[in-house]
């Protein structure tokens, strides 16, 4: 006689979720194909289309008609409307007509080009003019599986402009094969708008609307931050020192401290800032952390002036700027590491030591 399940039973359960997961993967893998086999039709559509006007010398025109040829076809598909067969046009004509462009898509993205969503590379096509940038956004939504709203967002708000512009001193003072990781993990400037400050506010207003707004805060500061606290307490000595914030960066393995200023760059500010790196170096960093790095986001600041100032400074810091005016999406999902992937991340880490 079979034996009874018991829905309480812990192999029954643990069986569950198991299988749960390996659903979820599947379900994944199985979007992740169909999107690719949609680009890959998508991309010959494209390259046939932009053939068959050289050859027939036929106008923008027989679009209209090929829509409605496919349309009668294939009724319930989409990707056949005339507005979608000109993106198609445009996206083909964009990497694929000119060699030196597709070299540099290859070399860059391999086949991952044709895992990107068909959504995000309409977005990319429409609001970059340039090979580069377009090539950049791509990456970053690889790499950092951004979501359609998150992506809009770092369009709207030049992400490929900011991204690595910080004046730092990090060539001097980390090992070369962290320095250019740390660079690219800085912006100048930082977008603050979705704090919704604008004219007339103190800094402690600023950092209260950052940490009210934390989650957009860790997207802007970019993939791999992880909140530590605000005015995170150190006992130096007999005094306490309070931190403006306190970050750890999975990707670089390092604390990140990060002062808020709202006003005009000021070398004090970099006395203080390296001091409490200092401090956390010595009572927070392990064996396996790599040197703590501090970072000065402040109203506006002397680009020669900062970089004087670091030259005088022994410890890794960088000085942006932080801006109100630029647009911000809404809705914003999915860069902000979980638990789960920092303790992933740090057992991979501590493997290879």
């Amino acid at each position: 006689m079979s034996k009874s399940i018991n829905i309480l039973d812990n192999d029954y359960i643990q069986w569950v979720k198991e299988l749960s997961q390996r659903i979820c993967q599947s379900q994944i893998k199985a979007a992740v194909s169909v999107n690719r086999e949609l680009l890959f039709l998508y991309w010959s559509i494209g390259k046939e289309i932009i053939e068959k006007q050289l050859s027939a010398q036929w106008g923008d025109g027989f679009l209209q008609n090929l829509s409605k040829d496919l349309l009668s076809e294939f009724p319930t598909m989409k990707g056949f409307s005339y507005k979608n067969l000109r993106s198609i046009k445009q996206w083909y004509s964009f990497y694929g007509l000119d060699k030196e462009i597709w070299k540099q898509v290859v070399s860059n993205l391999e086949d991952a080009f044709f895992s990107v969503p068909w959504g995000h590379h309409l977005y990319i096509i429409n609001k970059c003019k340039q090979a580069d940038k377009a090539i950049f956004y791509l990456q970053q939504v690889v790499q950092n599986n951004w979501s359609r709203a998150v992506l809009n967002n770092f369009l709207d708000t030049d992400l490929y402009e900011r991204q690595g512009k910080a004046v730092t001193n990090f060539q001097t003072t980390l090992p070369e094969v962290t320095s250019d990781l740390a660079q690219e993990i800085t912006k100048d400037p930082y977008c603050f708008d979705f704090t919704g400050l604008r004219t007339s506010y103190n800094e402690r207003q600023l950092k209260d609307a950052l940490i009210r707004n934390v989650e957009k805060y860790l997207i802007e500061l970019g993939t791999g931050f992880a909140y530590m606290g605000r005015e995170f307490r150190l006992e130096v000595g007999d005094t306490e020192q309070f931190l403006d914030m306190l970050f750890y960066n999975v990707n670089l393995r390092c604390y990140v401290v990060v002062e808020v200023k709202n006003t005009d760059f000021s070398p004090a500010h970099l006395g203080q800032l390296g001091t409490y790196v200092v401090a956390v170096d010595h009572i927070l960093r392990k064996d396996n952390d790599n040197k703590t790095i501090g970072l000065l986001i402040c109203k506006t600041k002397d680009n020669i002036f900062a970089k004087y100032a670091l030259e005088a400074s022994s410890q890794p810091l960088g000085i942006s700027e932080y801006e109100l005016s630029k647009l911000y999406s809404a809705k914003v999902e999915g860069t902000i590491p979980s638990i789960k992937e920092i303790e992933e991340k740090l057992k991979d880490s501590d493997s290879q030591d």
